[in-house]
C-alpha cells in the first residue's frame, strides 16, 4: 500500500535532502526585495532571467567592519549583480526553502571563486585532496612550527589557548606575511624552511577571517604545492568556519579556527591531569590485587611445604611400600593360581583333542569327503565334456568351408570383396573368384 506523508513528514523528508545534498554552495545573481529589518538580518531575493531563491543573511555572519564603501552589507542595494556562499535551508513553516548566506561579495568577486574552482579541480586530479597521501599529525608534539603573520592577534590567540593545553612544548614561528601580493612567495619560503631545518614535527598554517581577497594567498598554486611537497604534516586554521581555502584542502588535517589548531594538537591540561589520577587509582588496584594473589600464592606454598616435609615424605613413602608388598603379593598368588587352573584347562583340551576316539572320527570324516569328492569331480568332467562335443557340433556347422566337401563353392566378387549371394550383387564384366573344396577359379561375368 502507497504511504501517504503528513506534510510535516513530506517536508522534513525535503529538508533533510536539500540540506545534506547542498551543504555550502556558490549562487551568482541579481538583488531584489532587499529588506533591513530592525533585527540587523538582511533579507533579499536573488534572481536572474528564470528563477528567483529567497536569501537569509543572518547579522551574526555579516563582517564586524562598518566602514560605508568596503562593507557589503552596508552596500547591498536591489539592482546589484552578487555572489553569495552558503547553505540551503528549508523553513517548514512556510513549506520553502532559502539560501543561509555566510558571504556575500560583489560580482567582480565571482571571478575569483571561477578562478578557486578551476584551480581547486586541477589539484584534484594531480591528487593533491587524496586521504590516503595525507601523513598522520602527531600526538602532544614537543615541537611545533606555525606560519603566519608574527604580530597579528592570530598568534596571540594560538598561545593563549596553546598555554592551557599539553605538556609545555616548545613553538617556532615562521613568519610570513598572510595578505596580500607577496604573502603567497612568503608563505612558500617559511613553509620550505620549516622542512629544511627539521626542528619541527608539525607545521600549523594559521590566519583569522576575513573577506575572499583577504584569503586569497591560500588559494594559491604554489602555496598549495608547498603543502602537499611538504614532508612534515601540516595543519590549517585559516579564517572562520565557513571558509575554505586550497590549502586547507591539501593540508593534511584542516580545522575551523586559528583557535581549534592548537585544541587539535595537544589534549587539555585538566584531561590529561584526569587521566593520570585515573591511571594512578588503577595502579594501586592492580597492585592491591597484585599483592592479594601473592598472599594466597603463599598460603598455598606454605601448605605445600609442610606437605612435603622430609619426615612427612617418608612416612608416605613407607605406607606406600607396605601397599604396594600388599598388592605384590595378592597378585602374585592369584597370578599363581591362575596359571594352575588354565594348566589343568589346557591338559584336558590336549586329552580330549588327541585320544583315539578322536583320530578314528577325523579319519571316518576324512573317506567320506574323498568319496564325495571323487564322485562330484567325475560328475563335473562329464558334463564339462557334453558341453564341449555340443559346442565343437555347432562349431563345425557354422564352418564356411565345410559345404565345399558336399560339392558347393564360394564365390566372391573382386570388386567388392563380399561373397556372391545374389544376383543383384553383380555386374556385368565383374571378376569372380570361385573357391571349391581344392582351390579356386577365376571367372567374368557375362552379363546380369
Amino acid at each position: 500500500m502507497t504511504h501517504i506523508f503528513s506534510v510535516t513528514e513530506l517536508t522534513s523528508a525535503i529538508k533533510e535532502v536539500v540540506e545534506i545534498q547542498f551543504p555550502f554552495i556558490w549562487v551568482r545573481g541579481q538583488v531584489s526585495n532587499l529588506s533591513r529589518p530592525g533585527s540587523g538580518h538582511i533579507y533579499f531575493t536573488l534572481k536572474d532571467d528564470q528563477a528567483g531563491l529567497q536569501v537569509v543573511w543572518f547579522k551574526n555572519s555579516q563582517p564586524f567592519s562598518r566602514q560605508k564603501g568596503s562593507d557589503p552589507a552596508l552596500t547591498l542595494d536591489n539592482g546589484q549583480d552578487v555572489v553569495c556562499a552558503g547553505k540551503i535551508g528549508v523553513y517548514a513553516a512556510r513549506g520553502s526553502y532559502q539560501l543561509i548566506a555566510e558571504l556575500v561579495q560583489e560580482q567582480g568577486l565571482g571571478d575569483l571563486f571561477l578562478a578557486f574552482e578551476a584551480l581547486k579541480n586541477k589539484l584534484q586530479a594531480l591528487g593533491y585532496f587524496d586521504q590516503e597521501r595525507k601523513k598522520p599529525v602527531p600526538y602532544c608534539p614537543d615541537r611545533v612550527g606555525i606560519v603566519t603573520a608574527p604580530t597579528g592577534a592570530v598568534i596571540h590567540d594560538f598561545m593563549r589557548v596553546a598555554e592551557d593545553l599539553g605538556l609545555g612544548g616548545k613553538i617556532r614561528i615562521y613568519p610570513s606575511q598572510v595578505q596580500g601580493d607577496r604573502a603567497p612567495k612568503e608563505l612558500v619560503r617559511a613553509i620550505k624552511l620549516a622542512n629544511k631545518q627539521k626542528w619541527a614535527q608539525v607545521i600549523v598554517i594559521i590566519r583569522g577571517g576575513g573577506s575572499l581577497e583577504d584569503l586569497w594567498a591560500f588559494n594559491d598554486e604554489d602555496v598549495a604545492r608547498a603543502v602537499f611537497e611538504s614532508e612534515l604534516p601540516v595543519i590549517t586554521g585559516i579564517g572562520h568556519e565557513t571558509d575554505t581555502t586550497i590549502a586547507d584542502l591539501v593540508a593534511d588535517k584542516r580545522v575551523a579556527t586559528p583557535s581549534q589548531a592548537a585544541q587539535s594538537l595537544w589534549p587539555q591540561r585538566k584531561d590529561m591531569i584526569l587521566d593520570v589520577d585515573e591511571m594512578e587509582m588503577d595502579l594501586i588496584r592492580t597492585y592491591e590485587n597484585f599483592l592479594l594473589g601473592c598472599l594466597k600464592e603463599l598460603e598455598y606454598l606454605s601448605k605445600a611445604l609442610g606437605w612435603l616435609s622430609p619426615g612427612r615424605r617418608l612416612q608416605r613413602l613407607q605406607e606406600k611400600l607396605e601397599s604396594l608388598e600388599n598388592n605384590l603379593f595378592r597378585s602374585g598368588k592369584e597370578l599363581w593360581q591362575s596359571r594352575a587352573d588354565q594348566l589343568n584347562d589346557f591338559e584336558y583340551r590336549l586329552w580330549s583333542k588327541f585320544s583315539p576316539e578322536y583320530w578314528e572320527l577325523k579319519n571316518n570324516n576324512l573317506n567320506f569327503l574323498e568319496k564325495r569328492l571323487f564322485s562330484t569331480a567325475q560328475a563335473f568332467i562329464r558334463n564339462k565334456q557334453g558341453s564341449l562335443e555340443l559346442l565343437f557340433e555347432r562349431l563345425t556347422g557354422l564352418d564356411p568351408h565345410s559345404p565345399l566337401k558336399r560339392g558347393y563353392s564360394l564365390v566372391t566378387v573382386e570388386r567388392t570383396g563380399k561373397f556372391l549371394r545374389s544376383v543383384n550383387d553383380v555386374l556385368a564384366d565383374d571378376e569372380l573368384e570361385i573357391t571349391v573344396i581344392d582351390g579356386q577359379v577365376r571367372a567374368r561375368t557375362v552379363e546380369q
